[in-house]
């Protein structure tokens, strides 16, 4: 139930917030003091000499006569401005920024200025209405030395969201959107008539429609109801709408796509290199729907090959500007969640016109290698095809092929692999870094429960896959933006691009590997860093700290975004590289298929600052749907030791805030967080340089990778959090 005292609509309309009661004589600096703090808490009103004295409880004459000083000698200071005679407000003409509101681990929310500056923490009572990931205007405040900067919100100009899903905690005759995430510190208030059917615990939508300054919580209406709170599908689409994604097709688009014919015109035929008689397969997660790239190989000469990297042709079933193709760009990229996919194209385009199916004649935009058997490209054409293939292999069954040398097109795949792992070998001796995470999945039940945990292992067929795929993603970017002579200036393309590392990060990496007695180059040529990166990986592998290191590893590196700014793929040790391969889910593939075709009619450059916009909005969609992958996971983390409170596990230690240590299970790669509150033994303060808690009194150290064991003590779904309780250091 909402605390309906605490949480009921501010009824109190035009009262000014933060009214001081007066004991005895003001000083000088008392009144400076009460002052400041009013405008900073009021910083878009109008006050009146008057109006100031009563809020700041000024009462006497020689106290408002000290006031009427201050209010001139603050304006005067540019502190306060006087638009109408007598009246005054915070100036906002100067020491101010614009910024979006990020919140940061640990609940503090930051301005991340739009120039690239400083961010400035905000505390709570200066945000003045915002939200998270609203674009706002933020006055400094004077900056204490060794301090961070702080700041107060002083107008919204543009908000990043209105609308929020929750849990309704329903009273008599209204009704609260308690809020799932850390986006909005109140929760919304909902009139019996704004509720549209929403019942006490269900998972609804909520609108904000109002949010006035006189008020306290923001009013709302509901705009769905997802289901009850704890249904499956209810939880995973609120993740969805937490972050912005969508969680339903439109039936008008899925009907569009479902008027699409599924014959391919003879006219179409015609102009396609015929590849139905190569020996061609694809190879595919066990639960794929969507196959949007198959392989063909063939002897063509001696000690040649001709190697065939097909990927479905959607843009010939989709058009530019067209309604689907505007849906798609809007989603970007498909979403996958622990027990589902939410596909950027209509299930129609995705799993059946463009999905290279067995037995099927299927469109296809192909790079044909020209290949000897040390793996090197001789010749490649970048053309339309058209495709059968002979069949659809799971990871599974390809790595039996390979392991056994025998089944189902044993000599295609048995060559493909050998030349998929010379062309590996040229790429690590290039400088290529091999990060390999574990990757946690589920058993899910037909409910979306989880039943158990398993961890996904690269294997050979999955690396065969992945080389076929850069070396194609590879050659079409060089295709692009490799030029022959000096002078001349590449076409505007959608790379995808890995920035070098932070030497800052390296650094603070190098140290911390140390400990556990390993080093790292964080100078020299860039071959020679990835390769003493890549040595680490090879170290740490089957080590308690290997999770640790890998990860910490990761984030001294770069993101991967997309950019017309060829910056190169750092990780990949690659000059030029973008993503032609996946178009069935992922937007960038459509457009770089797309330019493709432009600039081979002899088009010219299309214009960069826009094509730079494009990509911005892939990248962020992308992230987007990576932060609900986790949070999803995180989901069906808690949900599986729901049922395990009590029991004991042994862990590491994988993060340490200020607020508590995070603990993975090495069982199952669970992560839960044991509560600084908890630990009662010594008063320990955050060593952040470190990564480590340190007992003032005992000396007692817990450090980023030390192993524990812990106790499950209570998991909290809705909050998608587990806390554990310590039991032991090892």
């Amino acid at each position: 139930m909402a605390k309906e005292k605490s949480k009921k609509k501010d009824k109190m309309k035009g009262k000014a917030k933060g009214k001081t009661s007066s004991i005895g004589t003001l000083t000088k600096k008392e009144l400076v003091k009460r002052v400041v703090h009013f405008f900073q808490i009021n910083p878009t009103q109008l006050f009146n000499y008057k109006q100031v004295a009563f809020e700041v409880g000024a009462k006497s004459t020689s106290e408002k006569q000290l006031l009427m000083q201050l209010l001139d000698d603050l304006v005067l200071q540019e502190f306060l401005v006087e638009p109408t005679r007598g009246k005054y407000r915070l100036d906002t003409r100067s020491g101010s920024i614009v910024g979006t509101l990020e919140r940061r681990a640990g609940g503090k929310v930051y301005l991340v200025p739009e120039d690239g500056g400083d961010e400035v923490f905000i505390m709570d009572k200066y945000m003045n209405k915002a939200i998270v990931g609203d674009v706002v205007r933020v006055r400094l405040f004077a900056h204490r030395k060794d301090k961070q900067q702080e700041g107060q919100v002083l107008e919204v100009i543009q908000r990043g969201h209105d609308t929020f899903v929750g849990k309704i905690d329903s009273v008599q005759n209204y009704a609260f959107l308690i809020v799932d995430n850390r986006l909005l510190n109140s929760d919304i208030f909902i009139p019996s008539d704004k509720l549209n059917g929403a019942k006490n615990g269900d998972k609804a939508i909520v609108k904000i429609i109002e949010w006035s300054e006189r008020d306290r919580n923001p009013v709302g209406e509901v705009i769905d109801v997802l289901g009850a709170t704890g249904d499956n599908d209810a939880e995973m689409h609120a993740i969805l709408v937490e972050f912005g994604l969508p969680y339903s097709y439109p039936s008008h688009i899925e009907s569009l796509a479902n008027d699409i014919p599924e014959n391919i015109p003879e006219e179409e035929i015609s102009k396609r290199i015929d590849c139905r008689d190569i020996p061609t397969f694809t190879i595919d997660p066990a639960d794929a729907k969507d196959f949007d790239d198959a392989l063909s190989i063939r002897k063509i000469g001696d000690d040649l090959w001709e190697v065939g990297v097909h990927i479905a042709d959607v843009t010939y079933y989709v058009k530019q500007g067209d309604t689907i193709d505007e849906e798609a760009f809007k989603r970007a990229t498909s979403v996958y969640l622990v027990d589902r996919t939410i596909p950027m194209l209509p299930e129609r385009l995705s799993n059946q016109l463009c999905s290279l199916r067995p037995h099927e004649d299927k469109c296809c935009f192909s790079v044909l290698f020209k290949m000897d058997s040390a793996a090197n490209v001789k010749e490649y054409q970048i053309v339309h095809t058209l495709i059968n293939s002979d069949r659809r292999f799971t990871y599974e069954e390809a790595q039996t092929v390979i392991e056994t040398g025998e089944g189902d097109m044993k000599k295609e795949i048995l060559m493909l692999d050998e030349l998929a792992k010379k062309l590996r070998e040229k790429r690590f001796v290039n400088g290529a870094i091999a990060f390999e995470r574990t990757e946690v999945r589920f058993e899910i039940d037909d409910n979306g429960k989880p039943l158990g945990v398993y961890f996904k292992e690269s294997k050979d067929a999955n690396k065969l896959i992945e080389e076929f795929m850069l070396l194609a993603n590879r050659t079409v970017a060089e295709h692009i933006g490799k030029v022959k002579l000096k002078k001349e200036k590449a076409k505007t393309f959608v790379y995808r691009v890995h920035d070098l590392p932070d030497p800052e990060k390296l650094s603070n990496l190098s140290q911390f590997i140390s400990r556990f007695g390993y080093k790292l180059k964080t100078t020299g040529k860039q071959t020679e860093v990835s390769s003493s990166i890549n040595r680490l990986l090879d170290q740490v592998q089957g080590k308690r700290e290997q999770n640790l290191i890998e990860t910490i590893a990761i984030r001294s590196m770069s993101k991967a975004i997309y950019s017309t700014e060829n910056l190169g793929h750092y990780g990949l040790a690659f000059d030029f590289y973008t993503h032609f391969t996946s178009p069935i889910r992922r937007y960038p593939d459509m457009m770089v298929h797309r330019l493709l075709d432009e600039y081979a009619s002899g088009a010219k450059s299309v214009d960069a600052a826009a094509y730079e916009d494009l990509c911005k909005h892939c990248s962020d969609r992308e992230q987007l749907a990576a932060n609900a992958e986790r949070a999803s996971i995180k989901y069906k983390q808690v949900e599986f030791m729901s049922d395990k409170v009590g029991q004991v596990y042994d862990g590491v230690i994988s993060g340490i805030q200020e607020w508590g240590i995070y603990v993975e299970l090495a069982e199952n790669k669970c992560e839960g967080m044991i509560p600084m509150r908890d630990l009662d033994d010594d008063y320990y303060t955050f060593d952040e340089k470190n990564y480590c808690l340190v007992g003032r009194r005992t000396h007692n150290v817990y450090r980023l990778g030390d192993e524990v064991v812990v106790r499950v003590k209570k998991t909290n779904l809705e909050k998608k959090q587990m806390d554990f309780e310590l039991i032991e250091k090892k």
